[in-house]
């Protein structure tokens, strides 16, 4: 019997998932609060619901993929009250905070309804591919079903245990690339500032140590100057540097470095950039001084 899944959130991320589990086989129905997102996945041969607790009714697994805890806490608490069962199993991918996380599987855990920590690393190409890597965690490992729809949306799963140890995963990794992406930006500013051009300094730092991936995959927004459609939006950026800088206040560990990132982005969304991808940050920003382009 094919299994059949409920999607619930389609920006880039959770449509390239819903991409991914179409070209697995997996009968998939997609709900989003816009719904014009979900036309393009129509056509693709997923099954649109008009609610999320229509999308739920049928489906045995619920894959999750909101923008912050306000939408999650509607979406899941509020929109599914009562849809949801002990039935269902949610893969929650949105990210939060460990202490949100833990609070919304016990939440759910009332009425017996499971909910796995199910967040997810890469770029919205990647989860078209199935290539993403899964950071999962829960009170009891996963069963074959759920174990199935990881292996079809990553290249690389990991099951760390208790509720909370995927987001506090998650976020540091996101720590990281914010961090990083803000120090490409000054990098680029201060040697523009002295008038070497842009696109040598990216061509050099292409072909240098100090390359990732991760960052080259920013240099390509930096480099062309256009920033939409975004692969990670600049004010989901401030929202997982803030979100890491209160959980580590609370265990008293200071950041420093990620609080500046943090103040940064918290600039470039006051500025209107919120939507741009993170990379935007190259622009210029800081304070009430405005972007360069």
């Amino acid at each position: 019997m094919t299994t059949r899944v409920a999607a619930i959130g389609l920006g880039e991320m959770g449509s390239g998932m819903v991409r991914a589990l179409l070209a697995a086989r997996y009968e998939v129905v997609v709900f989003n609060r816009t719904a014009s997102r979900a036309e393009a996945l129509r056509a693709a041969g997923a099954e649109v619901a008009t609610t999320a607790a229509e999308a739920v009714k049928d489906a045995s697994l619920v894959l999750v993929s909101l923008a912050d805890e306000d939408a999650v806490t509607q979406v899941l608490l509020g929109d599914l009250a009562g849809a949801l069962t002990a039935r269902h199993t949610v893969l929650d991918t949105s990210t939060v905070s460990p202490r949100f996380s833990v609070q919304a599987t016990a939440k759910l855990a009332e009425s017996g309804v499971r909910r796995i920590e199910s967040c997810v690393m890469g770029n919205p190409e990647m989860a078209r591919e199935g290539r993403l890597r899964v950071f999962a965690a829960g009170e009891e490992p996963p069963g074959e079903d759920v174990s199935a729809v990881f292996d079809a949306l990553g290249q690389q799963v990991s099951w760390l245990g208790e509720t909370g140890r995927a987001s506090t995963l998650k976020l540091a990794f996101n720590l990281l690339l914010g961090v990083q992406t803000a120090g490409l930006a000054e990098a680029l500013e201060f040697a523009e500032s002295a008038g070497i051009d842009r696109t040598l300094m990216l061509d050099v730092f292409s072909a240098s140590g100090w390359y990732s991936p991760v960052l080259g995959f920013r240099a390509r927004f930096m480099r062309e100057r256009d920033y939409k459609p975004a692969a990670f939006r600049s004010v989901l950026m401030h929202k997982d540097l803030r979100l890491g800088c209160e959980d580590a206040a609370k265990r008293g560990v200071p950041m420093p470095v990620t609080v500046a990132a943090a103040d940064r982005y918290g600039t470039v969304v006051d500025a209107g950039f919120g939507d741009d991808d993170a990379a935007v940050i190259a622009e210029g920003f800081h304070g009430d001084t405005p972007p360069s382009r």
